[in-house]
């Protein structure tokens, strides 16, 4: 009876043992499980700043850059109350408008009247959404709107909406300082909502680092004719939204129609977007030691840089200062803004 009774007592014992083995596996699954889904739960962003159309008339949140043209252009930027007066910087039908002077005509080589606006407040990191109704293009014309440190490169940059002259495609760059090795890590751009993609623009420039005598930065080209100037304005604007985090930064930009439902309820949730149009992966580069006390900043240019280079071969008429001699040239370059919001 005793191997018996033995044999019994021991299944017993293995099948206890099996049995709090089985409990033990299904609680650690339950809380892998937890933390699956805890990671998985898409971060919740706290709306911090909301600029509508007033706001930037308000110089307690944007300063209006009255300086010499810093890209060497025929632009004359007013102050608030110079622009105001000019018809150049209004509220009209909640949105704010921000314009370059189409109405008189220059002597060769005169500098044309415009604005440029600079957020009072900075940032470090955030999820930053524009709405556009239009946005300023033509010939001679030099849109952007952008973030930037302080003592430019050191602080860093980043161009969210540039182009020039008549190119409908928009360019997206990051700049780091001189003394940076950041890099913007490439992989193979798909279309489609791949998990594989980092992105869907196309890759211009790798290296990060800029100076006074190279500054082309690390840059996309968004490969939508809808993305920028005229192309962009014919299908009613767009919002642009970039998220800057321990990640990197990424940019998106949707077609009025196809602005998530999420931005419009004011609960955006970037996880649920599709695969931005650009990303500089953390992967490359020590953001946070490279990018910080960024203010925002919209501009029109006229001429300049990179304007007047792309110029002979843009497709628009005469010489750049036979252009900009033109007020009818300059009936459309022009913002028109919705809102901008910056989340955190």
């Amino acid at each position: 009876m005793r191997p018996l009774i033995s044999a019994i007592l021991l299944a017993s014992a293995s099948l206890a043992v099996a049995a709090n083995t089985d409990k033990a596996f299904v609680r650690a699954r339950h809380t892998q499980n937890a933390r699956d889904v805890r990671a998985r739960s898409p971060k919740q962003y706290t709306l911090v700043d909301h600029y509508s159309a007033q706001h930037f008339m308000n110089e307690s949140h944007w300063s209006y850059f009255t300086s010499a043209d810093p890209t060497g252009g025929q632009t004359k930027y007013l102050s608030h109350a110079d622009a105001s007066k000019a018809g150049l910087a209004y509220v009209q039908n909640g949105q704010a408008i921000l314009a370059v002077d189409s109405k008189n005509d220059l002597p060769l080589g005169a500098e044309r009247d415009s604005v440029r606006i600079t957020s009072t407040k900075a940032y470090n990191g955030g999820l930053f959404i524009a709405d556009f109704a239009a946005m300023a293009h033509g010939c001679a014309v030099w849109p952007a709107y952008w973030t930037v440190g302080e003592h430019w490169p050191n602080g860093g940059e980043i161009d969210i909406i540039e182009s020039v002259n008549l190119h409908v495609m928009n360019q997206y760059t990051l700049h780091t300082g001189p003394g940076s090795d950041c890099v913007l890590v490439k992989n193979t751009p798909t279309t489609s909502a791949s998990s594989s993609a980092l992105y869907t623009g196309t890759v211009m420039d790798t290296e990060c680092k800029s100076s006074e005598g190279s500054n082309a930065g690390c840059s996309f080209l968004d490969p939508r004719n809808t993305s920028f100037g005229h192309g962009f304005n014919m299908a009613g604007g767009g919002v642009f939204a970039h998220l800057w985090d321990d990640a990197g930064v990424k940019m998106w930009y949707f077609e009025r129609q196809s602005v998530p439902q999420d931005i419009h309820n004011g609960q955006p949730d970037p996880s649920s977007w599709p695969t931005p149009v650009a990303f500089w992966s953390s992967l490359g580069c020590d953001f946070a030691s490279h990018l910080h006390n960024h203010h925002l900043v919209i501009n029109t240019a006229l001429g300049g840089g990179w304007a007047s280079s792309d110029y002979p071969n843009s497709g628009c008429p005469g010489t750049l200062s036979d252009q900009i001699t033109k007020g009818k040239n300059f009936v459309y370059a022009k913002w028109m803004i919705n809102y901008i919001a910056v989340y955190k």
